[in-house]
């Protein structure tokens, strides 16, 4: 009896002096499309033009317990870029726009996370586009957490933000009239627990 004791004891005071490991580390889920990065802007004030950026990668940190630890990095192929037109998509990639040659990557890094209750948070992040970086502030909403089917635990969140062009030397789009001016964000983020 005592040789199972002393083994049992062993282990309970190991797991105590072991750290609780409560970050949780996500892997955006890119590969099978359950994230999206997508836009919309106003064209000439008459209508919207929307878009999206097809070739993106990330990954997040979450502490449920300690949210101000909470993480974000994404990066952005800037040649990604689709708006359902060819010659458009071509001209935002020259050097009258993104200039994807010269920047071909725009990135987002987190400087702060701040819970507000019922899934909802405030992410303020570097954003670096077009070689300009810029602090920016993204309204957070948890959509949901859980296993999947496939023996994995996922995590998402939907989060919303206004870009202003001329924030990030873009001065060209003003071809697009002064409403074009401001750029509507919409990300859509599914992680896979790692």
């Amino acid at each position: 009896m005592r040789k199972f004791i002393v083994p049992a004891m062993l282990a309970g005071l190991l797991s105590l002096a072991l750290p609780v490991q409560a970050t949780e580390r996500y892997v955006i889920d890119t590969d099978k499309h359950h994230a999206f990065i997508t836009f919309k802007i106003k064209h000439l004030g008459y209508s919207w033009l929307l878009g999206r950026f097809d070739d993106f990668s990330g990954s997040f940190e979450y502490d449920e317990a300690n949210p101000s630890a909470n993480k974000v990095d994404i990066s952005i192929a800037m040649n990604s870029i689709d708006t359902n037109h060819a010659e458009r998509d071509k001209h935002l990639r020259s050097d009258d726009f993104f200039d994807v040659e010269k920047y071909p990557k725009a990135t987002f890094t987190t400087t702060s996370y701040s819970d507000k209750g019922n899934g909802k948070a405030i992410l303020k992040g570097a954003l670096t586009l077009h070689g300009v970086k810029k602090e920016v502030t993204i309204d957070v909403d948890q959509v949901g957490t859980g296993p999947d089917p496939w023996g994995g635990y996922r995590r998402g969140f939907e989060g919303t933000t206004t870009l202003h062009l001329s924030d990030y030397d873009l001065k060209k789009a003003k071809i697009l009239g002064p409403a074009g001016e401001n750029v509507e964000l919409y990300l859509s983020i599914e992680g896979i627990r790692q």
